[in-house]
């Protein structure tokens, strides 16, 4: 990867970036900040000299000049002035509310984190967990500690667990690993790498976007029909695909999908097995929100409904069910691709932490006893956020999640990261649309979640109204709005 970005280059990634809401050096500032806390600009990358993108901008040089110098202040430049700065994240503790924090930062204080959708842990079964593991310690110290495919007793609870759901499974067709992202780049590198086809379902989780990119695979986004059709995927346009485009992987999120919540039902579950079949290829199915079913809907997983054992890979994790911070997650696959991905989770590690694969060993064997509650309460909070948005923001559509932890939302106009670029002077810090899609897609829509208490939620909610009124109040802003939805929709490589 270059590590110098052009003046052209960065003209292009800006976009529609003039509003005229706020004076050019900050509007400049803030949109560059957004495009390196989303992943389009890359750590480390030198921007261009402020005398070419002046000139290529129609700026004036002292324009670019403020915006570099903020860009510095803020921690997102790293060089003096007059050289060419490189791209950097900030890592000072206590970062400032103009700074809205990166993917892996918490936010700061006095900020709600709208941009994560992540649940404080299931409390005392987690920590009775880590309790009881340490007991078992002891009887593993003699050995060496690593172990590539993971500690016998969590492989053998995800195995049964499997089994118990209709997917016969042993010991040898599960790879433990440092959760479900870890899992997925192990299996993209795997089956997927060198400008090989991945199909996904589009919208999806951003973190698998950026998985595709850095394994050196070509996205093939297949768009979810609007809210309210009759079907909840479009089967027939991925059969589409599947048939000319023989991806050699497709990941998919069908339990409780990320970001719109929907659940895929059984039948369109057996025709994209089918069609995979047919092509090649190999379905990765992410279940890491299975466990969130919400409204008591929940479909028998791709394992179950597969005659083929090479044909259906499935990762997932605790991250979701019990606590983000286990970092424990696995593979179930057929026993000769978990030799395969064994032989490539060596090149990256050569096994995870220990306590932590005990402790989720036991929460893996009691996995249904915090769930009850914890359903209890999205199901609460889930109704609050819906009721909000219907009365602070009635010209937002939404529709309702059947599971998970998120609703995804259409806004009035293609205004997404302009809401995340001004979110935080408002408290906020949010994930723009465009990161749950391929080539700038979904600037219409912005994805919340209902993790927070209902008291926070309800800030959260008065911020995206008060949010809502500045880019409303701004005929100027309006007009670029438009202007920037004109040129997605002229653009080839738009899709949503």
């Amino acid at each position: 990867m270059s590590t110098s970005l052009n003046a052209s280059a960065l003209a292009r990634l800006l976009g529609s970036w003039r509003t005229g809401a706020s004076p050019a050096y900050r509007e400049l500032a803030d949109v560059v900040r957004l495009l390196i806390l989303d992943g389009r600009i890359p750590l480390d990358v030198a921007l261009p000299s402020e005398r070419a993108l002046s000139q290529t901008l129609g700026l004036s040089r002292t324009t670019v000049t403020a915006a570099y110098s903020q860009l510095r202040e803020q921690g997102f430049l790293g060089g003096g002035q007059g050289s060419r700065g490189r791209t950097n994240i900030p890592h000072r503790p206590g970062a400032s509310a103009a700074s809205p924090g990166a993917p892996g930062l918490a936010a700061p204080d006095g900020i709600l984190d709208l941009a994560y959708a992540s649940l404080p842990a299931t409390g005392e079964v987690v920590h009775r967990a880590f309790a009881d593991a340490l007991t078992e310690v002891p009887a593993l110290l003699p050995g060496f500690g690593y172990d590539t495919m993971g500690v016998p007793a969590l492989r053998e609870a995800i195995a049964e667990r499997y089994t118990e759901a209709g997917a016969p499974t042993t010991p040898e067709q599960v790879l433990v690993t440092s959760g479900t992202q870890h899992a997925l780049n192990i299996v993209l590198r795997t089956l997927a790498g060198g400008q090989r086809r991945v199909l996904v379902d589009h919208p999806t989780y951003p973190n698998a976007l950026d998985a595709i990119r850095a394994s050196g695979s070509r996205t093939i986004p297949v768009a979810l029909p609007p809210a309210g059709s009759r079907l909840p995927w479009d089967v027939d346009a991925m059969s589409t695909a599947l048939r000319q485009q023989r991806p050699a992987v497709a990941y998919l999120v069908p339990d409780f999908h990320n970001p719109t919540g929907r659940n895929m039902p059984e039948f369109q579950r057996r025709r994209l097995i089918r069609e995979a079949a047919g092509s090649g290829t190999v379905l990765v199915i992410d279940e890491t929100l299975r466990a969130l079913d919400l409204d008591g809907g929940g479909q028998p997983p791709f394992a179950a409904l597969s005659t083929d054992s090479s044909g259906v890979v499935s990762i997932g994790s605790l991250s979701k069910s019990h606590w983000a911070g286990l970092r424990t997650g696995w593979i179930r696959a057929s026993e000769s691709l978990i030799g395969r991905f064994a032989a490539t989770r060596t090149t990256m590690d050569l096994g995870g932490p220990v306590v932590e694969q005990l402790a989720a060993a036991r929460l893996v064997r009691s996995f249904e006893e915090p769930l009850e509650a914890r359903l209890a309460s999205l199901r609460e909070h889930r109704q609050v956020l819906m009721e909000l948005l219907d009365r602070y923001l009635p010209q937002w559509e939404f529709e309702r999640p059947d599971g998970g932890l998120t609703v995804w939302c259409r806004l009035p106009t293609p205004s997404s990261t302009a809401l995340t670029v001004m979110a935080p002077d408002f408290g906020i810090r949010l994930a723009a649309g465009p990161r749950f899609g391929a080539g700038g897609a979904f600037e219409r829509y912005l994805r919340v979640p209902f993790t927070l208490p209902p008291e926070q939620l309800d800030s959260a909610v008065r911020a995206l109204r008060a949010a809502q009124d500045r880019l409303d109040a701004s005929p100027q802003l309006q007009n670029s709005l438009r202007q920037e939805a004109r040129r997605r929709h002229e653009a080839p490589a738009a899709v949503a």
